[in-house]
């Protein structure tokens, strides 16, 4: 089967994903099949269907800016996260955000307004980050072709809780070039220690149980639509109870839904 622009835009309004909110996107372009105008007509689909919202796609270079290469260009530096988003970066009215390693691009309503300030910020997922406002926003975050082990939005929440183990303790001196070529002083505490993101996994027959996440189709892919508010709070009970959740690949031993904490122990600050 082809899959064309107005097909998949018929399976996005079948998600329930809210086309006035916000909408960050992971994404595999070869799980989706054969679409008339390839990755553009993607792009379109999804840019269409969000075009009253906000459309966010990650345009990370952590796997190459560093410490030996430690200049990221927001308009020259290719993302390392796939096909998709090298693309919509490009894209005229996408604009990215500014942080060395863990940029995104936005498209529509408030997107200068979201992707602003992340180059203030010396970890990948502060608070005040795009990824903290994107649970200000109660965003869903779609998972297409992908699963939960790419999905940035939980290291985030470690981040938050100053899980141990995951930030390295010294700060790598890079730095931003800006689109009007000015040269930005970024130091910047890194990921560290274990694989975690690789067992993320674990956790997703809690959150489909909890009704953090729910599944689709878009093209051939699989999808997975992440409630970003229903995950924090999922994730928060079980990261407190359990800082070593994900330091193995070892299943859970069912998909139970941890008890609500208490307000005073919940751990995650409220606006940056």
């Amino acid at each position: 089967m082809i899959h064309t622009q107005a097909s998949l835009m018929e399976q996005l309004k079948g998600m329930g994903i809210d086309p006035q909110g916000t909408l960050l996107v992971h994404s595999s372009l070869k799980s989706i099949g054969e679409v008339q105008g390839g990755a553009d007509t993607v792009l379109d689909a999804l840019s269409e269907y969000m075009r009253p919202g906000l459309l966010v796609l990650p345009t990370h270079t952590w796997s190459y800016i560093d410490a030996d290469n430690p200049q990221f260009s927001v308009r020259q530096s290719p993302s390392c996260v796939g096909i998709l988003p090298e693309l919509f970066r490009k894209r005229p009215g996408v604009i990215r955000s500014w942080h060395p390693t863990h940029s995104v691009a936005a498209l529509g309503r408030d997107a200068a307004e979201f992707t602003s300030g992340d180059e203030r910020w010396n970890t990948p997922c502060a608070r005040g980050s795009v990824y903290g406002k994107l649970l200000d926003r109660k965003a869903d975050i779609l998972l297409l072709g992908v699963d939960l082990r790419r999905n940035t939005f939980i290291h985030g929440i470690e981040e938050w809780l100053d899980i141990p183990g995951r930030m390295t303790d010294s700060h790598e001196q890079l730095y931003t070039e800006t689109p009007g070529g000015e040269i930005i002083s970024v130091p910047s505490r890194r990921h560290c220690g274990l694989s975690w993101s690789q067992h993320f996994w674990k956790v997703e027959q809690v959150l489909e149980t909890g009704g953090a996440l729910r599944r689709a189709s878009f093209g051939d892919a699989p999808v997975m639509i992440c409630g970003t508010v229903q995950t924090t709070d999922i994730l928060s009970r079980m990261l407190l109870a359990d800082p070593e959740l994900f330091s193995d690949n070892e299943p859970l031993d069912g998909g139970t839904v941890p008890e609500p904490l208490p307000k005073t122990k919940r751990g995650i600050p409220e606006k940056g």
